[in-house]
């Protein structure tokens, strides 16, 4: 149980393994206040707080297209990759036009 969700499974998105597609936020720290929106309102654990500040502990937790927290953030300190990561990831995989 190594982050508190219990134990650890090969999450995949469409049958394809999760760590395949780089879809997670990344924190502008010169932006974020720490004020702990993102970690209140992701009920999938992606976010943590260490040594006073916040960090995107558990990346492949996010759920892929998902940016709900980046709308949370009052200071638009979170961001996303394109869509089209998961686009180019579906396509290496044979899935198309899902």
């Amino acid at each position: 149980m190594a982050n508190g969700y219990g134990e650890e499974k090969e999450p995949t998105f469409m049958g394809i393994p999760r760590k395949e597609i780089a879809w997670f936020p990344t924190i502008d720290y010169d932006k974020c206040t720490a004020c702990m929106s993102c970690v209140d309102f992701c009920s999938h654990g992606v976010y943590r707080v260490e040594n006073g500040g916040l960090t995107v502990k558990y990346p492949y937790q996010c759920i892929v297209g998902c940016t709900n927290c980046k709308s949370k953030c009052p200071n638009e300190s979170i961001s996303f990759p394109s869509t089209e990561i998961i686009n180019v990831t579906k396509k290496k995989y044979g899935i198309i036009g899902l």
